[in-house]
């Protein structure tokens, strides 16, 4: 009985920092997504790299963290949480018939005093290994070796997430995260079947890319003025879900309305219905974006952890460290057979000084919201915009 309690307060845990991670994902949408073109990013990954964080943060630093993250469990709880989705994460992966793979890692100042219960904490539950450098002598060679560490765990997808400059002679930790996945469609789509077709960037925009189709049975939902549907992945454990507006130029109007519960909402009214028959278009598409979140982060409530007022004491009894900068660096290649996609984020951290029919048809040939969901928690591991194929 004690036992199966745990459990359900654990499952309990779990679904609580999925909920707080899909609220956060789509606020940095909403404010690192504005504007008209591609987005690609991965909310699992940020949000593993800044739990990792917060795992250090006090006062009024780990408050604005709590709130801006939407982190609601006391760190007690929170870290053994997120230590057990990242398990539900490796067990896909060691099922076979995909590939899943998340990676954490700390990289520190040799001669930087860091507490050992940050140090617990971030193996423990994060798996992350803290590896001793130094940044002070010649912060170039750190850098490139932190790049072939993202590199090796993402299979090279992810080969520069830091940039020459990214670190000084004042780094004193980066933490970084890395998440890899690869997966077949469950229903392949035939690449015979692959046209050149218009896809419309603006009602009278049309630039051509690939665009592929089937016809299959799938999960999905109408609503006035969008359609929601999921294509799995070999295993069912994984899903692209995509959010598709009726109208050419209508996403901008359905982001606005945009956010967690409402975005809870859809796919639990998506999930409850029945398979049914449905021609699906999809274009070919390949995405590369690296965001410096900074400002965005402060923006969304948390400026105390980026200047002199940062308080991570649970890091370093010296109470002198603040985050530079959160980088973030996604990969997405969505083809005939499937979906490869990778992440990586490193946190550098310094001391001071669709219409109605029988069989409807999902035509995605005009901007689309799309994210690759596990769905066992409803984990949001990548989330984008496809505004033009061809860029």
């Amino acid at each position: 009985m004690l036992f199966a309690m745990r459990s359900l307060a654990a499952e309990a845990s779990v679904a609580e920092v999925v909920r707080g991670n899909t609220a956060f994902a789509v606020a940095l949408y909403q404010r690192a997504g504005a504007g008209a073109n591609n987005v690609f990013f991965s909310p699992y990954s940020i949000s593993t790299a800044l739990a990792m964080t917060y795992a250090g943060a006090r006062g009024q630093t780990e408050q604005e963290m709590a709130r801006a993250l939407h982190f609601t469990l006391p760190q007690a709880t929170l870290h053994p949480a997120f230590a057990a989705l990242g398990r539900r994460m490796d067990a896909i992966g060691q099922e076979g018939q995909l590939v899943l793979g998340v990676a954490n890692s700390l990289w520190c100042q040799k001669d930087y005093p860091l507490a050992a219960s940050f140090l617990a904490i971030t193996r423990d539950d994060y798996g992350a290994e803290a590896r001793s450098v130094d940044f002070a002598a010649n912060p170039e060679p750190v850098r490139l070796e932190i790049n072939s560490w993202t590199a090796g765990k993402t299979r090279d997808k992810i080969k520069d997430l830091l940039h020459p400059g990214d670190l000084s002679t004042q780094t004193k930790l980066v933490l970084c995260d890395a998440v890899y996945f690869k997966g077949q469609w469950a229903d392949r789509f035939n690449s015979n079947a692959t046209q050149v077709l218009p896809f419309f960037t603006a009602p009278s925009q049309p630039v051509n890319t690939p665009l592929m189709t089937q016809t299959l049975k799938l999960r999905s939902r109408q609503f006035d003025d969008f359609a929601l549907f999921a294509l799995p992945y070999t295993s069912n454990a994984l899903s692209m879900i995509i959010l598709l507006p009726k109208a050419v130029d209508g996403l901008a109007g359905i982001e606005r309305r945009v956010e967690a519960s409402k975005l809870e909402e859809w796919l639990a009214a998506m999930d409850g219905a029945p398979e049914a028959k449905a021609v699906v278009f999809l274009p070919r598409f390949k995405l590369t974006r690296r965001i410096e979140l900074a400002h965005d982060l402060a923006a969304l409530g948390m400026p105390s952890a980026f200047g002199p007022r940062a308080d991570f004491s649970g890091m370093s009894a010296r109470r002198d460290l603040f985050i530079d900068n959160v980088v973030h660096q996604a990969f997405v290649d969505v083809n005939e057979e499937g979906t490869e996609a990778a992440a990586a984020t490193a946190v550098v951290m310094k001391a001071l000084a669709v219409m109605a029919n029988p069989i409807p048809v999902f035509r995605a040939d005009h901007p689309f919201l799309f994210l690759i969901r596990e769905n066992q928690t409803g984990s949001i591991l990548f989330l984008g915009r496809l505004a033009d194929p061809t860029k």
